[in-house]
């Protein structure tokens, strides 16, 4: 061990010695010599190289290589080599190295006339393989992101590339070569050798190594990386600089978090800063809400011209309350915002929900910036500003400006825009959807998801957690809070603004890449998110979750009454990542027996529509009682032998007796029908059964959300 640290820390000072002299020479990006240099202290396969300065020595290094060599100009100003004609590949003879040293130099005092010119790079040619990339750069969102996929000239063209945080162990980074599109490649295809995957593997978590330890370096190309069968090894490297110190979010701890969360989310005392008797006023909508809603802590209306509000005593100040306040809820315009949080600080009241807008979202940064330093000294965290409240049904604390709801369940839904937060309310209403929660986040000026996921996961009430936002603004807090809660919920997130945000001046393949949407959806997914892509998809699985007991297995069957609805739900299971289990021939006979000869046994389960409600409940109970069987699928067909009604009640019957004999496998159905479908759908949803009228997609789509959720839990095998 004693050998290991001396060696790292002699990679340390190399490396650190380099970045020190590039830093000092006021450049952001290294030449390809350094680049080689850092790639040897950590281990990153390059081939052999030199430099010359001049015609002969180029001669000279090329000859020492013994085949054809890769020549390219080296300037510390010339970033994009290949785009000034500082490429030529496959030279050999002294004469033809005679000829392109000259011709890469022209080319770049054509392309660049001011640009330093240090020499020509003479190096190895590499075997052919297959070309690959292999990167790191520093994503506005997660920070430092290492990339895999396939590489050359079209990487960005192809955009087959895949992302992870750094950094990455052996068993992350093997993981990535199997999440690009192209990955079947890498394994070999039309009688061509697998690549060395271990070699591939070991570039990866060795780049992602170094832009951990030297957070410094934005950005990192290996392109292409050509992986043979014997290797993989970086034919360029790129190395790009930061241009200044990261502006630090402040953090808070765990414990700090739960601690204001509980004195946020169960509050004892709430003051309302700008209280109103006036009808049509944020603060008088916020109080009614208080009190309609039942809120059994304390209401203080806080007013300097009011001695009354809604029969309850009001206050100059917030400072005149007697007692503690857990919560200080602003309705008034935002300029009177900091002198009143003033106020709140001094009081020692831990929250400040910020109703407001007026601040960043119209471009008055400055004014938000004075009340996050106000909060900060003070030690009061801030909900919003430019939020609509939020509810704490299990409190019945309805701190909004909105319509009321008080339907107590076990989903929490935040969003980050006010619109979308009432069509949660509504969609919650609709479908009678008990929430724990429903929390608006709107400019996240402070608290924002990770501290509702750190809460929402330790709270009793909350069985599954719903997100809708816009950005984050620490994506790794957020990463760190999923993993903490997903083995015990499910945690599902609608981002929206799907368009790539890449940096537009990026100096490498891989930084063209960061702020892609493709980033978000690698780096949720490694955390064990689930991913809606829409706003009804996320209420849909918001809603479904916690109603579909836990998988313990892959095995799906499908029972149909039509057999166009069983093609279609078999379509739904394979888009949704499901397998359809194959039928074993004792069960299939055991099915048969159930079903007429007319009927299709196999997967899915054809009982054909003209059945009674006995054939349908037959086959249910042996999905059921069948061990190997893990969920079922069922489509039903609205006929008069089996009213939707009927279907649904013996359906649900038939799942709560073997939910009483502990047996208990997820069941999600799709009902065709006249609208009475609708109702028999309701009926099988309040019981456990996820059902839906009018589609093949959305139950399908729901089971697959909890088999996503279970395995990113390891309560599945496949893990995450």
């Amino acid at each position: 061990m004693a050998e290991d640290r001396a060696q790292a820390e002699d990679r340390a000072q190399t490396v650190r010695a380099l970045l020190d002299t590039v830093r000092a020479e006021g450049r952001t990006s290294l030449t390809a010599p350094e680049g080689k240099i850092l790639a040897d202290a950590y281990g990153i396969a390059v081939p052999g190289e030199e430099l010359a300065t001049d015609v002969e020595e180029a001669v000279a290094h090329a000859a020492r290589f013994e085949g054809p060599v890769v020549m390219k100009i080296v300037s510390p100003d010339i970033l994009h080599k290949t785009d000034a004609g500082g490429v030529i590949v496959g030279v050999e003879g002294a004469t033809d190295v005679r000829a392109a040293f000259c011709e890469i130099v022209e080319n770049a005092r054509a392309y660049a006339p001011k640009a330093r010119i240090e020499g020509v790079q003479v190096q190895e040619l590499l075997p052919s393989g297959l070309e690959v990339i292999v990167g790191a750069v520093t994503d506005p969102t997660f920070g430092k992101v290492v990339a895999f996929g396939l590489g050359g000239v079209l990487v960005e063209v192809l955009k087959d590339v895949t992302f992870r945080l750094a950094p990455v162990d052996a068993d992350e980074a093997a993981s990535m070569l199997d999440s690009i599109r192209a990955a079947e490649i890498l394994r070999g295809v039309r009688g061509a050798p697998a690549v060395d995957r271990r070699a591939l593997a070991e570039q990866i978590r060795r780049v992602s190594r170094l832009v951990t330890e030297f957070p410094e370096i934005a950005e990192v190309d290996l392109n292409p990386v050509i992986a043979t069968p014997e290797g993989a090894i970086a034919a360029d490297i790129r190395v790009i600089l930061s241009e200044g110190a990261t502006k630090q979010r402040r953090t808070y701890t765990r414990e700090e978090m739960l601690t204001s969360m509980r004195r946020l989310m169960e509050p004892r005392s709430v003051a309302v800063i700008g209280a109103s008797n006036e009808q049509g006023k944020i603060g008088n909508s916020v109080m009614r809400n208080l009190i309609d809603g039942g809120f059994s802590g304390e209401i203080h209306p806080v007013n300097p011209k009011a001695d009354d509000i809604l029969g309850r005593k009001a206050y100059k100040s917030v400072t005149d309350v007697p007692g503690e306040v857990d919560v200080a809820v602003f309705a008034i315009p935002a300029k009177f915002v900091a002198s009143a949080l003033e106020e709140v600080g001094r009081k020692g009241v831990p929250n400040a929900v910020l109703i407001p807008s007026g601040f960043a979202e119209t471009g008055e940064v400055a004014l938000q910036d004075e009340i996050v330093e106000i909060g900060e000294r003070h030690g009061v965290r801030l909900l919003g500003p430019n939020i609509y409240g939020y509810y704490s049904t299990w409190q019945n604390l309805c701190a909004t400006f909105c319509t009321p709801y008080d339907v107590k369940g076990g989903v929490a839904l935040t969003s980050q825009s006010g619109g979308i937060g009432m069509a949660i309310l509504g969609f919650a209403r609709t479908t009678k959807t008990g929430v724990s929660a429903i929390v608006g986040l709107g400019n996240k000026s402070d608290l924002d998801e990770d501290d509702l996921l750190t809460w929402f996961g330790e709270d009793p009430n909350t069985k599954c957690i719903a997100m809708h936002l816009e950005d984050l603004k620490d994506g790794r807090a957020f990463v760190e809070a999923a993993r903490a809660t997903v083995p015990k919920k499910p945690v599902v997130v609608l981002k929206a603004g799907r368009t790539a945000a890449g940096a537009k001046a990026a100096g490498s393949h891989t930084g063209a890449l960061a702020g892609d949407d493709a980033v978000y959806d690698d780096i949720l997914r490694q955390a064990g998110v689930i991913r809606a892509p829409g706003l009804n998809e996320m209420l849909e699985y918001a809603r479904a979750l916690p109603v579909l007991p836990t998988p313990q297995g892959d095995n799906i069957v499908i029972i149909t009454g039509a057999g166009g609805s069983g093609v279609l739900l078999s379509d739904a299971v394979t888009d949704n990542g499901l397998r359809l289990m194959e039928i074993p021939d004792d069960l299939d006979a055991s099915f048969r027996t159930f079903i007429p000869p007319f009927g299709a046994a196999g997967n899915p389960i054809d009982i054909t529509g003209g059945e009674p409600p006995s054939t349908y409940e037959a086959t249910i109970r042996l999905g059921m009682e069948d061990p190997r069987i893990h969920a079922l699928v069922l489509g039903y067909w609205h006929t008069i032998v089996t009213p939707p009604m009927v279907f649904a009640e013996l359906t649900a019957r038939v799942i709560a007796e073997f939910r009483e004999r502990g047996i208990e496998k997820p069941v999600v159905a799709s009902l065709a029908g006249d609208v009475e479908v609708e109702e028999a759908c309701q009926y099988l949803f309040e019981r456990g059964v996820v059902a839906y009228p009018y589609t093949t997609e959305k139950p399908v789509a729901a089971l697959g959300a909890k088999y996503r959720w279970a395995r990113a839990a390891g309560l599945l095998g496949g893990g995450r």
